[in-house]
Parts: C-alpha cells; sequence; structure tokens
C-alpha cells in the first residue's frame, strides 16, 4: 500500500496547487501533509509572499512505516504512514514553522470496514479515528523533541481557530473568548483501551499502548463537558460521542 503511494504523488499535486497558487493567486492550505520531502518548496512557496498553509496529523508525527505490521489495517490512511525519517522530518517542518497546524483528520468507521480479519489494505477503509487520542499522543512526541503545551496550543487551537475563521474568539484563553479548555496531566501514563476510545466505533492504531499526558477534565464555553473520563451534563447523551 505505501508503494503504490509514493511521495512522488503528493509531491506532484503540491507542486501543481503551488503553480496555480502563483497564477491566480488564491489563498491555498495543504491538508494532511504526510511527506517531509515537499518541505523545501512549501518554505520557499511562504518565503516568495504565497498565500500557503499547511497541516500535519498525529498519526504522521507518531507512527513509522518500519513498525506497522502486515495486515494492520487500523494504520491505513491516505497519504499512508511513511518511514521514520519521513517522521522527523515532519517534526522539523513543525520547529521551522513550515507547517503551521496539526489536526486530527478524524475518520472513523466500523470495524468490518477495516478489513481487521482479512488484513486487506487495498480494500479497507482508509481513515483514522484521531480524536480521543490527539493530545496525550502529541505530548509524548512534542516533549522527546524540547517542544512545550504551548507549542501543542498553537499547533491544535490557536492556528486552526485563525484558519477557520474563528480566530476572534477561540482558539486563546483570553479575556472575551469563549472558554474552552482542558485541564490536563502531562505526567499522568495511561494505556489505550476501548473504554478510553469516546467515538462510536473502538478502532484506533493506538490500542495497547501506553501514553503519558492525560486529560482530567474538559470545559465548552464554561461549562464542564468531560471529567475523569466520563461525559457529564447535556454533553453526557449526545450522539456524538457514541
Amino acid at each position: 500500500y505505501l508503494q503504490s503511494r509514493p511521495d512522488e504523488a503528493e509531491l506532484e499535486a503540491i507542486q501543481l496547487m503551488l503553480s496555480l497558487c502563483r497564477e491566480y493567486g488564491f489563498r491555498l492550505h495543504i491538508v494532511h501533509l504526510a511527506t517531509g520531502q515537499a518541505l523545501t518548496m512549501l518554505q520557499k512557496a511562504k518565503a516568495e509572499g504565497l498565500a500557503v498553509s499547511v497541516e500535519t496529523c498525529p498519526h504522521y508525527l507518531h507512527l513509522e512505516a518500519e513498525n506497522i505490521a502486515n495486515g494492520a489495517t487500523e494504520c491505513k490512511c491516505a497519504p499512508p504512514i511513511r518511514d521514520r525519517v519521513n517522521r522527523e522530518q515532519l517534526w522539523q517542518g513543525l520547529k521551522d514553522r513550515v507547517i503551521d497546524l496539526v489536526v486530527t483528520d478524524h475518520s472513523p468507521c466500523p470495524p468490518a470496514m477495516k478489513k481487521q480479519g482479512e488484513g486487506d489494505f487495498c480494500s479497507a477503509w482508509g481513515g483514522i479515528a484521531s480524536l480521543s487520542m490527539a493530545l496525550p499522543v502529541m505530548w509524548n512526541e512534542a516533549r522527546e523533541r524540547g517542544f512545550s503545551l504551548t507549542d501543542i496550543a498553537r499547533w491544535m487551537a490557536e492556528a486552526p481557530a485563525q484558519l477557520t475563521g474563528c480566530g476572534a474568539r477561540k482558539g486563546r484563553i483570553a479575556a472575551g473568548y469563549d472558554a474552552d479548555f482542558v485541564v490536563f496531566d502531562p505526567e499522568a501514563e495511561f494505556t489505550v483501551t476501548e473504554d478510553r476510545l469516546h467515538h462510536r466505533h473502538a478502532v484506533s492504531p493506538y490500542m495497547g499502548e501506553k501514553l503519558r499526558g492525560l486529560v482530567k477534565r474538559t470545559y465548552l464555553r464554561g461549562q464542564l463537558v468531560f471529567q475523569d473520563g466520563e461525559f457529564v451534563g447535556e454533553a453526557a447523551g449526545r450522539e456524538f460521542r457514541k
């Protein structure tokens, strides 16, 4: 599967979009960047003054092709997970601010669609459900490379809010902003189990991993909606979490 979707496929698509951006002057956003080979051209495009922003995803910054077992379709996504060297290039892209933000690209599906019993990458659903584990996965990787929670807040809250036009009221803890925030214990350790995946189908490439960093409480516009592993209040009965 990885060999059928080489770096060149991403590079050609990005080159095309950059050339069109130069010609027509539109706002360009590169979604779920998976190849580190594109960073040089993206850096040059930004230096040139093109209106370009770039995102990547937690799975590209955490997983590596060398450790994905044959038939492990829970790791299938598009573009695919690339090798360890590529992963480190993406982290360098974040450090250099060529990559602006990190988003989940949350793409859940029933286990049957992942073809877990068959291990068929060609017919399995291509997507990773990342919402529940995005913050601890990012914290585990970021802390090892000298980044802080402030960096993660910029990548995963402030920059996405600005990109989507919500930057005047979301993405920061400040007067006049919606009180959306989490209480996070950066030292707490836990193992990823089904009960910690707060989405309908408990399929995850992180299952069984031991991670550091635990969300203790979540507030939405100042209201407590999640505490100690459970949704509370009005959020407890909402269908989106099942």
